[in-house]
């Protein structure tokens, strides 16, 4: 049997998910309230499974609520339920602990089965959520871990010797290239690092350990 709690602002819709939910033979509605105000003594209480929560709610937000949970009643599974589906709202919920995040258009048969899905641990997303999540993922990827730019093996000699202190004439003498083409590689260099002198680029060619 999976207890579970619905809080949601608006009684038609705390009516229509007991509607919906109530005559499923593993389901047992435990409480219903319109704020999650109190929500920690509410699972006290009630020994809620899983709590249907919406994510815009007066007082006590749905991240705030979340985050309550996941450090008093770790054991009992968040699954949002919401009109709402901005970037920043879902990203805030799934971050405090929501183990899914559900459009209020959700099929009937879709709903159980999220439920029953984060019961057992899974995760439950609406697809145009889950678009979103995976939208934000791939883009973390692309700005927290930085692409090594591509350089020429001369370009990556010369960048070795710039954050040695070497001067451009000291490079080309080294590497028994022209000055002048010294120079053009380290501009090509500057751009493709996407720095501005010389310093910059050794600094930066170290930390994301490119040399």
């Amino acid at each position: 049997m999976i207890r579970i709690a619905i809080i949601d602002d608006h009684e038609m819709v705390r009516e229509g998910l007991r509607a919906i939910l109530q005559t499923e033979p593993d389901f047992e509605i435990v409480a219903e309230s319109e704020s999650a105000e109190g929500i920690v003594e509410l699972v006290d209480q009630t020994k809620a499974d899983l709590i249907l929560l919406d994510a815009r709610l007066p007082g006590v937000s749905g991240p705030e609520a979340c985050r309550l949970l996941a450090a008093s009643h770790p054991e009992t599974a968040v699954l949002i339920v919401s009109t709402y589906s901005d970037d920043e709202l879902v990203n805030q919920c799934i971050q405090a602990g929501a183990k899914g995040y559900l459009i209020k258009d959700i099929e009937r048969f879709s709903l159980k089965e999220s439920i029953r899905a984060v019961h057992r641990g899974e995760a439950a997303l609406s697809p145009a959520v889950a678009a979103k999540v995976l939208a934000r993922l791939r883009y973390t990827a692309t700005t927290d871990v930085p692409t090594e730019p591509q350089l020429s093996n001369s370009q990556r000699e010369i960048l070795r010797l710039i954050s040695q202190g070497y001067s451009n004439r000291e490079i080309a003498s080294r590497i028994h290239l022209s000055e002048n083409t010294v120079k053009s590689h380290t501009q090509e260099i500057f751009r493709k690092l996407q720095v501005h002198n010389r310093v910059e680029a050794a600094i930066r060619a170290t930390k994301e350990g490119w040399l």
